[in-house]
């Protein structure tokens, strides 16, 4: 008997959205990583040799939630890459991003953040980078200070 099961649809990339920094876990010597998602667009920045644009899906009913990155531009070093599409999963907790990618041949999804260095997986950890608001105009202008020089 057949049993038709409901279409999945796409998660809601709310908690993403943002700037993240941090490192390559086990390989934080490789420098800063910088990922910045705004809709459904996210850029993966390294250095000016490894650096990607994407656009990503949420496949929704997944357990980690997953991350499908299509690549659309990147340097001409990883030219090959462009139309591919990394697959990882994710979490976010106490204000970290734990991003791990899951390999080409991989048939499943690990169920582990820390297998994955043991599968040699990349996995990276981010932090929000806080948004700077600018404060109440003329707040600290040398007006301010001459008058409180003046003792008015």
């Amino acid at each position: 008997e057949l049993v038709t099961l409901p279409v999945p649809t796409a998660a809601e990339p709310k908690p993403l959205q943002g700037t993240w920094e941090g490192v390559t876990v086990g390989a934080e010597k490789d420098g800063k990583i910088t990922i910045t998602i705004t809709g459904n667009s996210l850029h993966f920045h390294r250095d000016t040799n490894f650096w990607f644009e994407t656009t990503i899906t949420l496949p929704a009913g997944t357990d980690p939630k997953q991350l499908h990155a299509t690549i659309k531009g990147c340097p001409p070093s990883q030219g090959t890459s462009i139309g591919k599409v990394v697959r990882a999963f994710f979490k976010i907790e106490d204000g970290t991003l734990t991003l791990a990618t899951i390999g080409d041949d991989a048939e499943a999804t690990p169920k582990s953040f820390e297998a994955t260095e043991v599968q040699g997986q990349t996995r990276y950890e981010l932090r929000k980078v806080r948004e700077v608001t600018k404060g109440r105009e003329g707040r600290g202008s040398t007006a301010d200070f001459a008058d409180d020089a003046d003792g008015k």
